[in-house]
């Protein structure tokens, strides 16, 4: 697998990340070491988990799989903080007290001394911003964090924190031929900022591997009353013109169409990783294939005109 620098910084990863959300609810542990194993053997090195995953269970599968399974010094070890939610004083968000208390949780779940890359998951409209960041300074001059990002912010929040002092590496965000919205404000600042692009989502949801085309499948997130709200939202007559576009470039390459959109969005400007979930390996390994497509220049522009997003004043404005 290809390895990429997560934006202006010196940390170096693989161009597909392993998505872990579902486990410890979805993916069972030895379906979790099966992947685990599978992407370290395609050469994947970045793994991207929360604290809220599960809640607190995926961290504890992660973290009981590196050592004998896969060794630590392998993995770029990702997680996130904030969008936890709990009681008391210290029980959530992003004041100072809740992100250091939340980074001890991690550490002391994954079993780890220190996490590679740890993401504000979510913007805090109830904390100053430079509260939240100097408790990210504390954490890396601490030693117990090596990068700093963030996650679904949106452009002003994302340009904000990126002109403080404390460097900001990348930023995670829905982004895929089904929801290319950040493409107006988001992207242009990180591009600006030199910051990363993890998309989560690449796949639409699911919606873009074509499994929706003619119904919903029993075993599919579609068919879970948890997630069905989640899928909905892309099941539009709008996507489904871009999954026909999508389906008709993956018979013409002779691939799937998992393949076709995870392509089109891994080379996309700017994006350094997609963020990859599967429910088993089998799964995984249809996303991995992905790593021999590069798609030809007439099929990208094609997917660009059928899933154009829409634009309006100022993004577009035009400069002189």
């Amino acid at each position: 697998m290809q390895i990429r620098r997560l934006g202006n910084s010196g940390l170096r990863v693989s161009r597909m990340a392993l998505g872990t959300m579902g486990w410890a609810r979805d993916t069972d542990a030895d379906e979790a070491a099966s992947q685990l194993v599978a992407f370290v053997d395609a050469g994947g090195t970045l793994v991207d988990t929360a604290d809220v995953y599960g809640e607190g269970e995926t961290e504890e599968l992660l973290g009981g799989l590196l050592g004998d399974l896969v060794p630590r010094e392998e993995i770029v070890l990702a997680t996130k903080a904030v969008a936890n939610r709990g009681t008391g004083p210290f029980g959530g968000g992003a004041s100072r007290g809740s992100l250091l208390g939340a980074l001890d949780g991690s550490l002391r779940r994954l079993g780890v001394d220190h996490i590679d890359l740890w993401q504000l998951h979510a913007w805090d409209p109830n904390v100053p911003l430079e509260e939240t960041l100097s408790a990210m300074d504390y954490a890396l001059r601490s030693g117990k964090v090596r990068y700093i990002g963030v996650a679904n912010y949106t452009g002003w929040q994302l340009a904000t924190a990126a002109c403080a002092t404390v460097p900001i590496v990348s930023t995670q965000h829905e982004y895929s031929l089904a929801e290319r919205g950040i493409e107006r404000e988001v992207i242009p600042a990180a591009e600006y900022h030199g910051i990363g692009l993890l998309p989560w989502a690449p796949l639409g949801r699911g919606v873009l591997t074509g499994k929706y085309r003619t119904g919903t499948p029993a075993d599919s997130r579609g068919a879970d009353p948890e997630y069905a709200g989640y899928v909905d939202r892309h099941r539009t007559e709008r996507v489904a013109r871009i999954v026909e576009a999508i389906t008709t470039a993956a018979d013409g390459l002779g691939t799937s169409p998992l393949a076709v959109a995870l392509a089109w969005v891994r080379d996309r400007p700017g994006v350094v990783a997609p963020v990859v979930g599967a429910r088993d390996t089998a799964q995984l390994t249809g996303s991995l294939a992905a790593e021999d497509l590069t798609l030809p220049a007439a099929i990208r522009a094609a997917l660009d005109d059928v899933s154009e997003p829409g634009s309006g004043y100022p993004e577009r404005w035009p400069h002189s």
